[in-house]
C-alpha cells in the first residue's frame, strides 16, 4: 500500500533526516574538550495523547508498557498527575513556559508562545537550560507542531531535530464521520522503521551518542503515538487478545444525565467519533485494541532510548522525566478524544527517575505538569526561575509520602477549570455550572455530587483554588473556543441559544 506522511515540522538547523526506513539523522559531533561538567544531564520524554492506560498506573487491565514501568520502578511515579490543559498546544505551552493557560490566554491550538505578549519573551524550559550552560537538543514533537516559527527555532534548542509526521495509508482503514485522514486506526505500517516514533528515537539516540563532553546535555524526545492515527504493525496487535476479548473502559449508559449541558461545548467540535458511532459501526473494541497496540509500540521506542542511555554510561548522572500532554477518552462519558475536564482527559503519566530521585516509589499527592519546570531546575542545581507558577516536586522525589498543599488545576477554555485533590474532583464551568466527584469512592466519576447540599462546604473549600487570573482569548486563538460577550455565549463565533448543540 502506498504511504504518505502527515505534515511535519522540520528545521534542519543542525541535522537532517529522511523519512525512509533505516535512515538516521547524524548529529553534528560537538568539539572534544578535556573539561568535564558537573551537572546532571536531562532526558525529557514527551508523549502525545496518552491517558492512564499504562501498566504502572493501572488505567487499563490489559495495558502493556514494560519500558515505562521499568522507568517507574527506578524512580517515582505520580499516580495523581494532571495536565494544565486537555489539549496539546495549551498543555505544552504551559509546561514549556511555566505559566497556566489562564495566565496567558492560550486555550486552543493557536497561537504559539512567541506570537503573543504574555509569553513572547518568556524563557522556555530548554532556553533556561541552554543559558545555564547546557547543550540542548529536541527531536520529534516537543513544542506543539508549528507553534514556533522556523526562524525562531534556533533560539529554543542548539539542535532542533526532525519532527517526522505519522505514516498515512493511501486509503483510510476506518471510514469515520470525519474525513480527516488521521482519524483512523489499525495494522499499519508493516515495518516499524516507517513509524515517526521509531525515527524520533533513532535521531535522539544518535544525539546521545555524540553528546558534548564539556557540557551537560538536555535531550528532549517527543513521541506521537498513541495520538490518532492509532497505527502499529501486526506484532504489536499480537500482544493483545482478539477484539472480542479486549476489555472496554468503564461505562455507564446514563452517565451524562447529571452533567451540566455546558460541558458539551468543551469537546463538541472534536473530529473523533462519538461513542454512539463506534457502537453502530462495531468499532469500539477495535479502537481500544488499536490504542493499546500503538501505545505498546511507542513504549518500545522509549525502551530503545533508555537502553541507549544505559549503554552511554551516563544514566546515573541523568535526570529523566516522562509525561504526556493530555489524556484521551476511549468511550467514557460517551465520547472519544480529549478537551474535557474529566479524568480520562486530565490524568496522565508523570515519572521522574535518575539522579537525585528515590527508586521505586509511588506518590498519590496531586501533581501538575506545571511542576516539571521548577522540579528540573532544583534537581539540576540551577537557580530558580521566579516567574514560574508551578511548585517543585523534589520533596516527593525524596519522600513520596510528603504532603503537598496544592491541588492540580486543569483549564479548558477561559473560566472553565477542574480542581483535583487526593479525594475530590471539582469542576466549575464558565457559566457557573458545577460537578463534584468523590475520587476515592467513585473513580469512574459517575455520580455528580455538586447539587447535594451535604457537600457545600467541600465545594467552598475547593473553589478557593480556582485561578483568580483568567485572561481573555489570546490574539490569534483558534479551534474549539468559547467566548462570552454582553452576557451571551458564543461558540466559534455563533451565539449559543436554547441549549442547542452546534452541527
Amino acid at each position: 500500500m502506498k504511504t504518505t506522511y502527515l505534515p511535519t515540522v522540520m528545521a534542519g538547523l543542525t541535522i537532517t533526516a529522511s523519512l525512509f526506513p533505516g535512515s538516521l539523522a547524524m548529529a553534528v559531533q560537538p568539539p572534544e574538550s578535556a573539561m568535564k561538567h558537573n551537572k546532571p544531564n536531562v532526558l525529557f520524554i514527551v508523549i502525545d495523547d496518552l491517558n492512564d492506560w499504562v501498566g504502572c498506573l493501572g488505567g487499563h487491565p490489559q495495558a502493556q508498557t514494560p519500558n515505562m514501568d521499568r522507568l517507574a520502578a527506578r524512580g517515582v511515579v505520580f499516580t495523581n498527575a494532571h495536565v494544565q490543559a486537555p489539549l496539546s498546544n495549551p498543555s505544552r505551552s504551559s509546561v514549556l513556559t511555566g505559566f497556566r493557560p489562564s495566565s496567558t490566554g492560550i486555550y486552543g491550538l493557536a497561537p504559539g508562545i512567541r506570537e503573543i505578549d504574555a509569553t513572547k519573551n518568556s524563557v522556555s524550559l530548554p532556553q533556561y537550560f541552554r543559558r545555564q550552560g547546557y547543550f540542548t537538543a529536541g527531536f520529534g514533537k516537543v513544542f506543539h507542531d508549528g507553534s514556533i516559527p522556523k526562524e525562531l527555532q534556533k533560539d529554543e534548542f542548539d539542535v532542533w531535530g526532525p519532527a517526522p509526521g505519522m505514516p498515512i495509508p493511501e486509503k483510510k482503514f476506518i471510514e469515520t464521520p470525519s474525513p480527516i485522514k488521521a482519524m483512523d486506526w489499525g495494522v499499519f505500517p508493516n515495518d516499524d522503521r516507517d513509524q515517526a516514533d521509531w525515527i524520533t528515537a533513532e535521531n535522539a539516540i544518535a544525539q546521545l551518542k555524540s553528546r558534548p563532553t564539556d557540557k551537560p546535555l538536555f535531550l528532549a524526545a517527543g513521541f506521537r503515538l498513541p495520538h490518532v492515527p492509532c497505527f502499529a504493525s501486526q506484532k504489536w496487535f499480537d500482544v493483545f487478545p482478539p477484539e472480542n476479548e479486549i476489555k472496554l473502559p468503564g461505562y455507564l449508559a446514563n452517565d451524562r444525565d447529571d452533567v451540566p449541558f455546558f460541558s458539551w461545548y468543551l469537546h463538541w467540535d472534536l473530529p473523533e467519533p462519538r461513542l454512539s458511532w463506534l457502537k453502530e459501526a462495531n468499532q469500539w473494541h477495535n479502537l481500544v485494541r488499536s490504542y493499546l497496540a500503538s501505545t505498546t509500540f511507542m513504549d518500545s521506542q522509549i525502551g530503545r532510548l533508555l537502553d541507549a542511555l544505559d549503554e552511554s554510561g551516563e544514566a546515573s548522572n541523568t535526570v529523566i522525566v516522562l509525561w504526556s500532554d493530555n489524556g484521551w477518552h476511549v468511550g467514557e462519558k460517551d465520547i472519544t478524544g480529549k478537551n474535557s475536564l474529566w479524568k480520562p482527559s486530565t490524568r496522565v503519566p508523570l515519572i521522574f527517575a535518575g539522579s537525585g530521585v528515590s527508586s521505586g516509589d509511588r506518590c498519590s499527592q496531586p501533581a501538575e505538569l506545571l511542576d516539571i519546570y521548577p522540579t528540573l531546575l532544583e534537581l539540576c542545581g540551577l537557580p530558580p526561575n521566579p516567574e514560574l507558577e508551578g511548585h517543585s516536586l523534589k520533596p516527593q522525589l525524596s519522600n513520596a509520602g510528603a504532603k503537598r498543599q496544592w491541588p492540580a488545576i486543569t483549564t479548558a477554555n477561559r473560566n472553565s477549570h477542574a480542581v483535583v485533590t487526593d479525594k475530590w474532583r471539582f469542576i466549575q464551568y464558565a457559566d457557573g455550572s458545577q460537578e463534584l466527584y468523590d475520587e476515592q469512592n467513585d473513580p469512574n466519576e459517575w455520580t455528580n455530587l455538586a447539587s447535594n447540599p451535604k457537600y457545600k462546604k467541600v465545594i467552598t473549600g475547593l473553589k478557593k483554588w480556582l485561578p483568580k487570573k483568567n485572561l481573555p482569548l489570546a490574539p490569534g486563538s483558534a479551534h474549539r473556543i468559547l467566548e462570552q460577550k454582553d452576557n451571551t455565549w458564543y461558540w466559534e463565533g455563533n451565539p449559543i441559544k436554547n441549549e442547542e448543540l452546534p452541527d
